[in-house]
C-alpha cells in the first residue's frame, strides 16, 4: 500500500471515532466555550474535546508527525507530514442542531501551507447524516464504496455553493460576490461547513463552490476530494486576509474563476 493509502486509511478511522464523539456530545446537549473572531464565532466544548482526541490518535499512530488544528494550533514534526484538522466543521449548525456539520481531516506533506504542501489523505465524516468521504492521493475519492466524480455539464446553470465569513463588516461584500456569480447559476446553497461543501461537489451534488477567508483546515481535506473526484480546486487573492478559494469541475471552475479572477 502507498504511504497515501496508509494515511488515508488512519484518517478514515479517526474520523469515525471522533464523528461518534462528536455526535455523542451533540445528544447530550452542546455547552459553548468561547468566541473566536466575533461573538458568532463560537467554540464548543465538543470541539475542544474532538480535537484532543484526533491529536492522542495520531500521536499514538505517528508520533514524528506535525499538527495543524483549528482549537489547538500547530505542532512541527520532523517525518514531513502534517495534519491538518477541523474536528467540527460547522460548529453553529452544530450548536443548533443542524445536521450539517463534520469532522475533518486531512494529511500533506510539505510546510503546512495550502500554497506549498502536497496533500495526501483527507476523510471528511458527517456523522449526524451518517455519510464518510474520503480521498488519497492518486487512488480516487470515495462515499460508502462508491467512486465520486464531480459534475461535467451544467445545462441548466451550476447549482453552487458558498459561505460567508463572521465578521458582519465582510457580509456586503460577500453578498456582493453572490450577485456576480447568479448570471452562471442555477441556484446557490449555503450549508455552512466548507468541508461538507467540497465533499458536496466531489461527489456531484453540486456543480461548484466559492468562498472568501477559509482556513487552512476548512479546505485540507475537501479540497482533496474535489481533486481525486476529477475536480479542480485553486485559491486566488493569496495575499489577502480573505483569499478566495474556488473548487468544481474544470468548465464551472474556469467560469467562476473567470468572474471572480476580477474581484477586488
Amino acid at each position: 500500500m502507498t504511504l497515501a493509502g496508509e494515511l488515508g486509511e488512519l484518517a478514515t478511522e479517526i474520523a469515525r471515532e471522533a464523528g461518534d464523539l462528536a455526535r455523542r456530545r451533540r445528544q447530550e446537549g452542546v455547552r459553548l466555550a468561547a468566541t473566536k473572531s466575533t461573538l458568532a464565532d463560537i467554540v464548543t466544548e465538543a470541539d475542544r474535546e474532538v480535537e484532543a482526541l484526533i491529536r492522542d490518535r495520531l500521536r499514538a499512530a505517528r508520533a514524528e508527525d506535525g499538527f495543524l488544528g483549528e482549537e489547538s494550533g500547530a505542532e512541527v514534526g520532523t517525518s514531513g507530514i502534517t495534519w491538518v484538522v477541523d474536528p467540527i466543521d460547522g460548529t453553529v449548525n452544530y450548536a443548533y442542531g443542524i445536521p450539517a456539520y463534520n469532522v475533518s481531516i486531512a494529511a500533506v506533506r510539505g510546510e503546512p501551507d495550502p500554497e506549498s504542501w502536497e496533500a495526501l489523505a483527507a476523510a471528511v465524516n458527517a456523522p449526524a447524516l451518517g455519510e464518510m468521504f474520503t480521498a488519497a492521493l492518486g487512488h480516487g475519492a470515495w462515499s460508502d464504496g462508491a467512486r465520486l466524480s464531480v459534475t461535467a455539464e451544467t445545462p441548466a446553470g451550476a447549482l453552487l455553493g458558498t459561505g460567508f465569513g463572521y465578521d458582519p463588516a465582510t457580509h456586503e461584500g460577500d453578498l456582493a460576490t453572490v450577485a456576480r456569480v447568479m448570471p452562471m447559476a442555477r441556484d446557490v446553497r449555503r450549508m455552512g461547513a466548507a468541508a461538507l461543501d467540497l465533499a458536496y461537489v466531489a461527489a456531484g451534488r453540486l456543480d461548484g463552490y466559492f468562498e472568501r477567508g477559509l482556513r487552512p483546515w476548512d479546505h485540507a481535506a475537501g479540497g482533496l476530494l474535489v481533486s481525486e473526484a476529477g475536480g479542480v480546486v485553486s485559491r486566488t487573492d493569496v495575499e489577502s486576509p480573505r483569499p478566495m478559494l474556488v473548487a468544481a469541475g474544470r468548465a464551472v471552475h474556469d467560469r467562476l474563476l473567470a468572474i471572480l479572477g476580477t474581484e477586488k
